[in-house]
């Protein structure tokens, strides 16, 4: 695994999308620009730091960041615009994922298993440079180089804790 950066496409649409996503107290958790068979995709996906993203949310950054697009027209090809939640269980990629997750559940997965057989690992994100990830396990701090990493993801989400979080009063009683 290596740490991703924007291409020039995703750069230019970060900038765009950016001051659109803060209006509205997103954040814009990545930009990809992907081919899929024969059509690109520009994908953006979004995040809010106290509650889940909603189709609103969605909405309420498509509409002006199409607008921006069709006006200043950085993208040759043609593609669909896709803007969504970010999900639960996101893949970290970019250094600035690993920084805003670092004390956060993450399962990492190996592409070979580790010394004591272990392809999946559960722990507390601890850092993570150009060059390893560091994962505490069982109180253990332990590093595994990115070249030995398929990836890492956000984990633990609990959906029964935010929904009650969220339910009115009372609404769990009989």
């Amino acid at each position: 695994m290596k740490l991703k950066k924007f291409g020039n496409t995703e750069a230019v649409v970060y900038d765009l999308v950016v001051p659109i996503a803060e209006e509205h107290g997103l954040i814009v958790w990545d930009v990809r620009f992907e081919k899929e068979g024969a059509c690109w995709y520009l994908r953006v996906l979004l995040d809010h730091m106290e509650r889940a993203v909603t189709i609103q949310d969605c909405e309420n950054v498509t509409r002006p960041l199409n607008k921006l697009l069709d006006e200043q027209d950085p993208i040759a090809q043609s593609y669909t615009l896709e803007v969504g939640s970010a999900g639960v269980e996101r893949e970290l990629l970019r250094e600035t994922h690993f920084d805003a997750c670092e004390g956060c559940a993450v399962s990492v997965r190996l592409i070979r298993p580790d010394e004591k057989g272990r392809r999946d690992i559960a722990g507390t994100l601890v850092s993570c440079d150009r060059e390893a990830v560091t994962v505490e396990t069982d109180g253990n701090a332990e590093t595994y180089p990115l070249a030995g990493v398929a990836y890492v993801r956000l984990a633990d989400f609990d959906f029964n804790a935010d929904v009650a979080a969220d339910a009115p009063e009372g609404a769990d009683e009989n």
